[in-house]
């Protein structure tokens, strides 16, 4: 698989929503029921510089992007991951490439913390950031009660990881 590594740009944004949405549609990717409805909406919460694409030829196959986890200054270089792999894509090394050049970017643009809170039934999601050095710090019990799908109205634990990097911030 000959896969290039770019920056997400506003064109990406249909096939960066359908693979989003295919995550949803598993029940163990996120709270949200829905892609934002535009590229605009999706951008106001991402670190712009932080967003990146796999594309293979010009099909989008996964996509990684950071979103800052407060607007205070104190907490300016700790962000959020989100990793979403197309279905037909995934368990071909897509989101270790995307994961890997995430935290390079992140590094480069004066993050030092990422973190993840991912489904406990999201096992491929949470060796992949074990995989890139996050740990587990812990266990958010009951974070979120889901609101579509087969488990609308349970509850939903959340496992808690970071990365600290080596490089920035040390």
């Amino acid at each position: 698989m000959a896969l290039i590594l770019t920056s997400m740009v506003a064109t990406d944004w249909p096939q960066v929503a359908a693979i989003y949405a295919e995550g949803i549609e598993t029940g163990h990717a996120t709270f949200a029921s829905r892609p934002p409805a535009t590229w605009k909406e999706w951008r106001q919460n991402k670190i712009t510089a932080c967003s990146l694409v796999a594309r293979e030829n010009h099909e989008i196959l996964g996509w990684a992007a950071l979103s800052p986890i407060s607007n205070r200054a104190v907490y300016a270089g700790v962000a959020e991951v989100s990793v979403y792999v197309g279905a037909n894509a995934r368990g071909k090394g897509v989101g270790s490439l995307l994961l890997q050049e995430l935290i390079r970017t992140s590094e480069a643009n004066g993050i030092w913390t990422l973190q993840a809170g991912i489904f406990p039934e999201n096992q491929a999601s949470l060796s992949l950031h074990l995989k890139h050095g996050f740990r587990q710090v812990g266990i958010r019990e009951k974070m979120g009660k889901m609101e579509f799908g087969a488990l609308q109205g349970c509850w939903r634990d959340v496992v808690l990881l970071e990365r600290r990097s080596k490089v920035v911030g040390i």
